[in-house]
């Protein structure tokens, strides 16, 4: 089965983000899922049969929204001999936009795994919930930073760092006294210290052990305690197998969480997040150079850059939302062109305040990658779940690049 590109599943993302976002006035919004074992043939039968239910509809206006969203899902079929590989999902009918006005809203989407079953329903909303999380990474990890007067558990979900618990140890600092004092001293802070690495050892059993895609441990921490930890078996057994390494890190709280990650990334390295990290990381290179180096950012500066082919790699935030819409008024004609979020967004007409109707939608995301394309560019899309990612955001507006040559 071939993956989803890049491109492909930034545009399943944010199509999703904007099905979620749609409410239908009554049930006038059909959400069909088509596995890649039906047949088209018996979909079409099945589509045709509700619409002749449909006519027991008491509500005019609902019976003709339902209808016509039935009708333009078999007409969409008519494009399939049979569904793709991991099958399609139809997200159709009639949104309401006040005054008692609705607009016809389709979307058909290919998602990254394949369609469990047959689903047909009719609702105010849109049913999303067997393709939420198709997206998600798959590879999880989980961390451990400790030393003798703290740990932390947590998680590495794909890009995500979750912190699960922190915890402060009670074990007393040694001392100066002699003798026999000393030994039993001694004695008492390696019993407190045995007790708080099985307190540990319990929560991140209890963590890990219910993690079913758990790839591996990670455990960092200052000094030898965290090898002294890793080795002494206090985990459960299954999950002692799991270590991958120990790690030095500074820190044993929730920072020291961030820092295992990133002193862990050549065992990480076939991960996303350390591909985006050195993807930036070269990115923030470039602009620490004199006069930005091989770097540009910024819209309009980059889109100027690829035409002229001057872009090696496109950095494109996978949170980016910005399209360019074309708008008519269904009343008295006018038509403008605004930027939005998405194409949920409603403007009303400047002359006669009617809600416009989008009869145009261009995609920055998709724009700027099809001139990549066309100039042999590398697109890179990097997760606003990072920190690397959230900085690419918020100080660059999402788009950025790693250029070939300097350009003016």
């Amino acid at each position: 089965m071939t993956e989803l590109t890049d491109l492909q599943k930034y545009e399943f993302r944010r199509s999703l983000e904007e099905v979620r976002k749609l409410s239908g006035r009554g049930t006038e919004l059909i959400s069909l899922y088509v596995p890649p074992s039906r047949q088209i043939s018996d979909v079409a039968s099945y589509l045709r049969n509700e619409y002749s239910q449909s006519s027991n509809i008491k509500s005019a206006s609902t019976r003709k929204n339902v209808q016509a969203a039935i009708s333009s899902i078999l007409s969409r079929l008519k494009n399939f001999k049979q569904p793709p590989e991991r099958g399609l999902v139809f997200f159709v009918g009639h949104r309401s936009v006040g005054a008692d006005q609705t607009d016809m809203i389709q979307f058909v989407l290919e998602p990254p795994d394949p369609v469990p079953t047959f689903i047909y329903r009719c609702d105010s909303s849109f049913f999303t919930q067997p393709i939420e999380g198709m997206l998600e990474e798959k590879e999880t990890y989980g961390l451990i930073v400790i030393d003798r007067s703290e740990a932390t558990i947590g998680f590495l979900h794909g890009k995500r760092i979750v912190p699960v618990k922190n915890m402060q140890s009670l074990v007393p600092s040694k001392h100066g006294r002699g003798g026999q004092s000393a030994k039993r001293f001694e004695r008492l802070i390696e019993v407190a210290a045995h007790e708080y690495y099985k307190k540990v050892a319990d929560v991140a059993n209890e963590a890990f052990l219910s993690e079913k895609d758990l790839k591996g441990i990670l455990v960092g921490g200052p000094g030898q305690t965290k090898d002294f930890f890793s080795k002494s078996e206090y985990l459960h057994y299954e999950l002692q197998k799991k270590i991958v390494d120990t790690f030095d890190t500074g820190y044993t709280d929730e920072y020291g969480l961030k820092e295992l990650v990133e002193k862990a990334r050549e065992a990480l390295k076939g991960l996303d997040l350390m591909r985006e990290k050195d993807i930036m990381q070269r990115l923030f290179e470039e602009i620490r150079k004199a006069e930005a180096g091989l770097s540009v950012y910024g819209e309009e500066q980059v889109k100027n850059a690829l035409m002229i082919g001057a872009v090696d790699t496109l950095i494109l935030s996978e949170d980016l939302r910005r399209i360019k819409l074309g708008l008519v008024c269904p009343s008295c004609g006018l038509r403008k062109e605004v930027m939005a979020k998405d194409s949920t967004e409603e403007f009303k007409c400047d002359k006669c305040q009617t809600v416009m109707k989008p009869e145009k939608v261009d995609d920055l995301v998709g724009e700027l990658h099809k001139i990549a394309e066309a100039n042999n560019t590398k697109v890179e899309f990097i997760s606003g779940e990072s920190e690397e990612g959230g900085l690419l955001l918020k100080a660059f507006g999402g788009v950025a690049g790693i250029l070939r040559f300097r350009v003016n």
